[in-house]
């Protein structure tokens, strides 16, 4: 039996050529924490990171959030794209993660509210970062703290909207010359966008808030300055929290409308499924695959449309990936923890999935691994 994760998929891209990418199994966004100039420039660190599952076999290697201005890192180490040396240290990745066959993701980013935090790294508080030690100050779809123990945010006036529409577009503009292949926009994880889809978030009563239409403007809009200048020839994606976990939250149901319209409206192509994080009272039932059930709903309700979904979520093993994938849960699956533990993840499921010897998907510089 040919197996249908290591077959390749086509992303498809508003000029109706599509993208091919070798396989479905895709390197989810991970937050590193590693810039220490602080900066927002993309080390050596994120070289080796992201080119590691490139030589491993993975077909789209997608990098950590990148912020779309200083404002919107999620702490002082992440990484931007808003400035000139920024841009030439992702062409210097792109161009690595090319060379290994990979095709290469960027994930747009603003955190709003959830901004300015310490790294989540070993012995680091939850907590934010205090103007004296180099934090700033957040902006959010209303005022007050997006999460307990984190600063008051400030909400955003229709200016301050226009300015973060502007920098996700610029942005944008700069990855299409860094030479990423694709382009996600991150509303998930209760990020910026996400902190004005979710009524838990948004309690705006002029055009951005309210019902479902006004909160889902932010995401509208930004998508629609995106599309303009990102090329027809490459995909454009999502990643959303498909449900808050929380009663009166946003929900798969209020998910699967909001892609459907920027596929109508912006030829987006792709959306990727996560959950949470805004964790008001949420009951998140963590465990292996438990993210997949809402793709999987997504994927049934998108039917009909060029959207291509992908699950991710504690997704570890290859048979488990197969199956998600076989069973038509969803087109492809993004793997996270299992990648850093095994960056060459991709060539050993493909093994594991009796892929021929000859068609694993690693490095040649790997044979003697033999797996």
């Amino acid at each position: 039996m040919t197996s249908r994760l290591f077959q390749p998929i086509t992303l498809p891209t508003a000029d109706g050529a599509g993208l091919r990418i070798r396989n479905r199994a895709f390197v989810a966004p991970m937050c590193q924490y590693a810039i220490d100039a602080e900066d927002g420039v993309p080390t050596d660190w994120h070289l080796v990171h992201l080119g590691s599952f490139a030589s491993g076999g993975f077909g789209l290697v997608v990098t950590e959030a990148t912020a779309v201005e200083a404002r919107g890192r999620i702490s002082p180490r992440d990484v931007g794209l808003h400035d000139d040396a920024q841009q030439a240290a992702h062409a210097r990745i792109v161009e690595f993660v090319h060379a290994q066959g990979a095709a290469a993701g960027v994930q747009l980013a603003h955190a709003g509210g959830k901004a300015s935090t310490y790294p989540s790294l070993p012995g680091m508080p939850t907590a934010t970062v205090p103007a004296a030690e180099r934090g700033w100050p957040t902006v959010s779809a209303a005022d007050g703290p997006v999460l307990p123990g984190l600063d008051a945010a400030t909400g955003l006036d229709e200016a301050g909207i226009a300015t973060v529409i502007a920098a996700f577009a610029e942005s944008a503009r700069r990855a299409d010359e860094a030479g990423y292949d694709v382009l996600q926009i991150h509303a998930a994880h209760g990020y910026l966008i996400h902190q004005f889809l979710s009524p838990l978030t948004n309690t705006r009563t002029d055009g951005y808030g309210g019902d479902e239409y006004g909160r889902t403007r932010l995401a509208r809009e930004v998508v629609a300055a995106v599309r303009k200048v990102w090329p027809a020839h490459k995909p454009l994606g999502i990643r959303i929290s498909a449900t808050d976990w929380v009663p009166g939250g946003w929900d798969v149901e209020a998910s699967a409308r909001l892609v459907r319209t920027l596929a109508d409206e912006a030829a987006l192509t792709w959306v990727d499924v996560s959950s949470g994080g805004l964790g008001r009272a949420a009951d998140i039932p963590v465990g292996p695959g438990y993210q997949v059930p809402q793709a999987a709903r997504l994927t049934d309700a998108l039917a009909g449309t060029d959207v291509v979904v992908s699950a991710v979520g504690l997704i570890d093993h290859a048979a488990q990936a197969e199956t998600i994938v076989a069973t038509g849960q969803a087109h492809a699956v993004s793997i996270g923890r299992a990648a850093l533990r095994n960056p060459h993840w991709a060539a050993q499921a493909a093994a594991d999935l009796a892929v021929p010897a000859a068609d694993l998907p690693h490095a040649p510089q790997y044979w003697r691994a033999r797996w």
